[in-house]
């Protein structure tokens, strides 16, 4: 398995979600890659984690900062202000293009609510269908669901939510959680996927079709 971690420009929570994210990312003696986009660098510092590649603009790293990352063997891989993706997309099609199957990124929830929302959206994009990738903050962890049967691992009590995302999810079948759903539709809009809780230490999640973003906070959060 190729581990990736992305750190985002955003603000880090630290929590039992981002720490689980790091610990798995090395666990059975993997090296993972350490991925910041542009700013994040400096989040993946405050962890001691030595960075492997930069993507992004660099408006957000200082010239100097960008030179003691080139000195410890960052590659930068640049790209023009004038482009259409954000930096954190532009990560993700790295990691992708350089065969990681799991990715974490840290730092991706923030103080701007336009990069927040697009930073989730992009879990639910169709390029990253089939790719294990979240998003970790604190003690919560996010990531998109599309038509299949899925597993959510946890403690009895996290509050799990799912939200459907550029439409209604249709054929919706829940295991495991206090409210069930059996092959129900949940429309986009609508608040009624928010705050279940897992009733045992694992859940399935199937759905006919469409895309959920699921929500796992740690019930100690």
């Amino acid at each position: 398995m190729s581990r990736t971690l992305i750190f985002a420009n955003g603000a880090v929570n630290d929590g039992a979600k981002v720490q689980q994210a790091i610990a798995e990312a090395h666990a059975d003696d993997v090296q993972p890659h350490i991925m910041a986009a542009d700013g994040g660098a400096r989040q993946a510092a405050h962890y001691g984690l030595a960075v492997h590649s930069v993507v992004g603009d660099m408006d957000s790293l200082a010239e100097n900062e960008q030179a003691v990352l080139r000195a410890n063997g960052a590659i930068f891989h640049e790209h023009s202000p004038q482009k259409d993706e954000t930096d954190l997309e532009l990560a993700l099609t790295l990691a992708r293009k350089q065969g990681a199957d799991w990715v974490r990124v840290i730092g991706a929830m923030g103080q701007r609510i336009d990069q927040t929302l697009g930073n989730l959206q992009l879990l639910a994009a169709g390029q990253f269908r089939g790719y294990d990738v979240a998003i970790v903050d604190g003690d919560q962890s996010v990531r998109a669901l599309h038509a299949g049967i899925h597993q959510i691992s946890g403690q009895p009590g996290d509050t799990i939510s799912l939200i459907p995302v550029g439409g209604a999810a249709e054929g919706v079948y829940t295991n495991g959680l206090e409210y069930s759903l059996y092959g129900e539709t949940l429309l986009f809009g609508p608040t009624r996927g928010i705050s279940n809780r897992l009733s045992t230490a694992s859940a399935s999640v199937s759905i006919r079709a469409g895309v959920l973003l699921v929500i796992h906070t740690a019930s100690d959060a």
